[in-house]
């Protein structure tokens, strides 16, 4: 399996084969996929740039145009369904183990599968991962390892520290190019979304 691909099963496993190459094609990285609900499922992607910068409005409309092809083509899910492309936001999903590198030093919660010395869900500080587990120091200061095939769900825990990380650098003034106010500038993290 493609490390730097999220572990998923049945459906969601193969959509993740269906539709990666051209999230991948566009510039963007799949963090998870998940479908939800029976009658009328609505699929759900989210994705990150390459470089691991938050996506914007136009991404996910982007992703969604070029993925919604693909799926229309291959027909993976019989009846109605509904696409559905969003960022994987501030306290992001861990799907793969280099989200659990990138991430190390904040704080996590998660929840396996299989009870790992009688317990299912840990909180605590991300230590990183290697091919197979991930680890995090818990509150009472020992140290948990994680099979990453046996995560259920993890997911980082908003903290003052995880958004000052998050926030996008200030781009630098190119030479020519003057610095303007800010006053009256759209704040693109202000916009609403109808």
């Amino acid at each position: 399996m493609d490390a730097d691909l999220p572990a998923h099963s049945g459906l969601e496993a193969r959509l993740i084969a269906l539709i990666a190459p051209t999230v991948d094609d566009l510039g963007y990285e799949i963090v998870r996929v998940a479908v939800l609900g029976r009658e009328s499922p609505t699929v759900q992607i989210m994705a990150d740039r390459k470089d691991g910068t938050l996506i914007s409005v136009e991404d996910c409309e982007r992703i969604s145009r070029a993925v919604g092809a693909v799926l229309d083509v291959e027909d993976p899910i019989p009846g109605v369904w509904t696409l559905e492309v969003s960022s994987a936001g501030i306290d992001r999903p861990l799907t793969r183990a280099k989200d659990w590198n990138r991430f190390a030093g904040h704080q996590a919660k998660a929840e396996v599968l299989v009870p790992i010395d009688g317990r299912r869900r840990f909180a605590g500080i991300v230590l990183g991962a290697d091919t197979d587990n991930a680890r995090m120091r818990l509150d009472d200061g020992t140290e948990a390892v994680l099979p990453l095939a046996e995560i259920r769900r993890a997911r980082l825990v908003l903290t003052d520290a995880l958004i000052e990380a998050s926030a996008p650098s200030p781009r630098p003034v190119a030479e020519g190019e003057h610095e303007e106010s800010k006053a009256g500038a759209e704040n693109p993290a202000g916009r609403k979304l109808h």
